[in-house]
């Protein structure tokens, strides 16, 4: 265990981002029937995502991270989910394809509730209320009664996130992830795009060499991975009293794991070295996510990592870069080399969403070919550098929203107000997350092609 940590030793330290419950002892009583509850997620399955993130650390693998901006209690169904999984199915075997690596496979979901805020209120028509800060926190609703923070929807939040979990966990264990069911995953309304006929083709090209694997005696029958898929759950550790309720004690290691989800992560907005955030999650031992913004200096950076990973255990911490657009070749340089300087292990992957929200016809969005620019820039740098690109942070939804504008089949400002359905930031659809994946997919080719002459090079 961490030295002088407890999971409610945040308590005594600075915070940011957190609502104003107007009733502290029915917050206290919540968070105690909470730590009663269940736990969502189990300490093997956290340890088995940090060994395989340990092996994108080494550049052995990929990260793929994507899901819900915030999950919604009023959206909340079994279609969602699968189309959410399906979407994520078909980004995942685009780019294993691409990467010829194994794919880490985290949605942001099962508990992707909380969203930090850049201000307190919210002012419509001369009315101010306090912000919305996601459903286990306060509703949707522009009223005064939605907008107070209330207790209780800790409790819904758990009830929804053990609902979901146990449908995800059907469809990665239960067959529906069998390789055999590629074609299958193809969202209707994706059916008429570029990426349809890409996708066809890739899975036209799988089915034949499991015809040829069945042939020579291997199917997912004998051979388990064939058929089932390692799925893993994440969110942002933004309300700590929740977390420090579903946090327990491993009865086979004696360590602290949250049971919230089976990787957290720390958001650019609560980053600060001495706070709350921090102090919570270094005595955790799930693998932890850090938001690097661009306000993020390399020596604040070093001093995180050292206080979240001590031990320099690769797998443990992975950095989340997210300047915008603009920023990348400003900023991220500066950071890898002082990481790589002190030889610290880290899983580097790029967000390129959050940097990059312009406001188009009174709607936030995000145009597609500043979110491609940035995953482009990033891979880039890391290539000057010598260093692993290694995964992508995505909001992205399996339906058919009109929320992030462009694509190969664009989304127009003027659509915005068509299907625009999200909760707080706007999100890829399932067709935009597609194209996305298969547009990385040529980038981890070509780094992978080049890999062999670049280590000739370094010998010579």
């Amino acid at each position: 265990m961490a030295k002088d940590w407890n999971p409610a030793s945040w308590r005594s330290m600075p915070i940011e981002q957190v609502p104003d419950y107007p009733d502290p002892m029915a917050l206290a009583e919540t968070e105690k029937k909470l730590a009663t509850y269940p736990p969502l997620v189990f300490a093997g399955e956290a340890r088995k995502l940090t060994r395989a993130l340990g092996e994108v650390a080494e550049g052995r693998g990929f990260l793929l991270q994507g899901g819900d901006c915030a999950e919604s209690f009023a959206e909340h169904g079994a279609d969602n989910i699968r189309d959410f999984f399906r979407a994520f199915l078909q980004m995942a075997v685009v780019l294993t394809f691409g990467a010829s690596q194994p794919v880490v496979k985290v949605g942001r979901i099962a508990g992707q509730f909380a969203k930090p805020r850049s201000s307190n209120n919210e002012t419509r028509d001369g009315k101010t209320l306090p912000s919305y800060r996601g459903d286990i926190i306060n509703g949707i609703e522009f009223d005064e009664a939605s907008r107070i923070p209330s207790p209780e929807r800790q409790i819904e939040a758990y009830r929804q996130s053990a609902a979901t979990l146990n449908l995800l966990r059907a469809f990665a264990q239960g067959g529906y992830a069998n390789l055999e069911n590629v074609h299958q995953w193809m969202l209707g309304f994706v059916g008429g795009s570029p990426e349809a006929e890409r996708y066809r083709a890739l899975a036209d090209r799988i089915s034949e060499t499991m015809n040829f694997m069945r042939a020579i005696g291997i199917n997912s029958e004998n051979h388990p991975s064939l058929r089932e898929t390692d799925f893993f759950t994440s969110h942002e550790a933004l309300l700590l009293g929740y977390e420090e309720a579903l946090t327990r004690v491993d009865s086979t290691s004696g360590d602290w794991y949250a049971t919230s989800g089976h990787m957290i992560w720390i958001g650019d907005r609560t980053r600060q070295e001495e706070n709350a955030h921090v102090e919570f999650c270094r005595g955790i031992k799930n693998p932890i996510g850090l938001k690097c913004g661009p306000s993020l200096e390399p020596d604040a950076l070093l001093r995180l990592i050292d206080r979240l990973n001590p031990e320099n255990k690769a797998g443990r911490l992975t950095l989340i870069t997210r300047f915008g657009h603009e920023k990348v070749e400003a900023h991220l340089p500066k950071l890898i080399r002082a990481v790589e300087r002190e030889g610290r292990k880290v899983v580097w992957s790029c967000d390129p969403m959050h940097g990059n929200t312009i406001t188009l016809n009174h709607y936030k969005t995000r145009p597609f070919d500043r979110i491609l620019s940035e995953v482009e820039s990033f891979f880039a740098v890391h290539r000057a550098e010598g260093t692993h690109a290694g995964g992508i942070h995505i909001e992205m939804t399996g339906k058919d929203v009109t929320e992030c504008t462009g694509g190969a089949r664009p989304v127009l400002a003027e659509d915005l107000s068509d299907r625009y359905h999200t909760h707080c930031d706007p999100r890829l659809n399932a067709n935009q997350a597609l194209e996305l994946a298969f547009l990385v997919a040529e980038l981890l080719k070509h780094d992978h092609a080049a890999a062999p002459q670049q280590q000739q090079a370094a010998r010579r």
